[in-house]
């Protein structure tokens, strides 16, 4: 394990980690708190009204039935079982001389607030774009730029970009990867049709809600792939892609990291500190040289087996875990809740 955080976080992993993670942006012990003005976030009764509640909110202070009958309709070993099939499947990983990684500084999780920059170089040192004209690569792309970065502006598609959505959509749903997971959930007898699959992951990733006063300033996927900036902070934005490209035109600053996975080939998974033009990410964890249709499948699975809440996962061996979250503020398909956000915890 290449992780320097230390070795109490390590081995609490599912616990230690989300605290590090969302601290100070979390409803931990903090359920119907009274309001404080000075919190970055809410916990209260009314944050959902004025929608400024902490992102875990939902999943810590709310009461959600998710998308199963029951908890366990889906068992752990059988997440276990087709996340390793998934990872198998991902023919698309970058190979370990595609990328070139300059991890250099690794700092304490007590200096994450710091926003001290410990690394003179860039976190890439080289990329084979190659990668980035096989299909899957190239629609997703091309998505990266159809958003706002700020919320509370409405996000508004024209023609072009909703034909982007459909087109990554279709790229995706040709491998091996994607094709693992609707098989797994044909199984499961969440889907009758790919077509009904297709048509829910178009809701639950590119269907806009919102996130302040602004109606449809965000989505799943422009929260989780592309990023946003909310009150002075980047949220969301993991995605190895999106970061190499923001690196490479001089709007990403990387800073330093504090956590490395056990992988020893791609994916692999770095928590990381960065500037991303102006705004700070405190902790921003992501896979590094994965497929996008990999990290699609993978919060999908977790999205629609364990819905706010955190997904053990299996990768090579290696235990990992991810964490989505709900948004009530609109829904969608018999009451289904659109993904508000989903991101790597830990690993060990």
């Amino acid at each position: 394990m290449r992780a320097c955080v230390p070795l109490i976080v390590a081995v609490l992993c599912g616990l230690a980690w989300v605290d590090l993670y969302l601290a100070p942006t979390s409803c931990q012990g903090r359920c119907r708190e009274a309001f404080d003005k000075h919190q970055p976030c809410h916990c209260n009764a009314r944050c959902q009204e004025f929608g400024n509640c902490c992102e875990d909110f939902a999943n810590l202070c709310g009461n959600h039935e998710g998308f199963s009958h029951s908890s366990d309709a889906i068992t752990k070993e059988e997440l276990q079982s087709t996340s390793e099939k998934i990872y198998r499947a991902d023919t698309n990983k970058a190979r370990k001389e595609d990328i070139v990684l300059n991890s250099q500084n690794c700092i304490s999780p007590s200096e994450t607030r710091d926003k001290v920059d410990h690394c003179p170089e860039p976190l890439f040192t080289y990329v084979n774009e190659k990668l980035f004209s096989k299909p899957t690569y190239a629609a997703f792309i091309n998505l990266l730029n159809n958003y706002q970065r700020a919320t509370g502006h409405g996000e508004h598609f024209n023609g072009q970009q909703l034909a982007e959505q459909d087109t990554f959509l279709r790229e995706i749903m040709k491998t091996a990867v994607m094709k693992e997971l609707y098989s797994f959930l044909h199984h499961q007898n969440r889907y009758s049709s790919e077509q009904e699959f297709v048509d829910d992951l178009k809701n639950m990733w590119f269907g806009l809600y919102s996130r302040g006063n602004e109606e449809g300033d965000s989505s799943g996927f422009e929260h989780v792939f592309s990023g946003e900036v909310k009150k002075g902070k980047v949220t969301g934005f993991h995605n190895w892609i999106r970061f190499y490209l923001q690196e490479k035109e001089g709007l990403v600053d990387y800073y330093s990291y504090n956590y490395d996975g056990p992988w020893d080939s791609y994916p692999d998974v770095l928590a990381m500190q960065f500037n991303w033009d102006g705004y700070y990410k405190e902790v921003g964890a992501a896979f590094i040289g994965s497929s996008p249709e990999f990290e699609f499948a993978l919060y999908s699975l977790c999205f629609i087996a364990r819905p706010g809440k955190m997904c053990a996962l299996s990768l090579g061996g290696h235990p990992l875990a991810i964490q989505t979250y709900t948004w009530d503020k609109t829904t969608y398909g018999n009451g289904k809740k659109y993904i508000a956000t989903a991101y790597v915890v830990c690993s060990t």
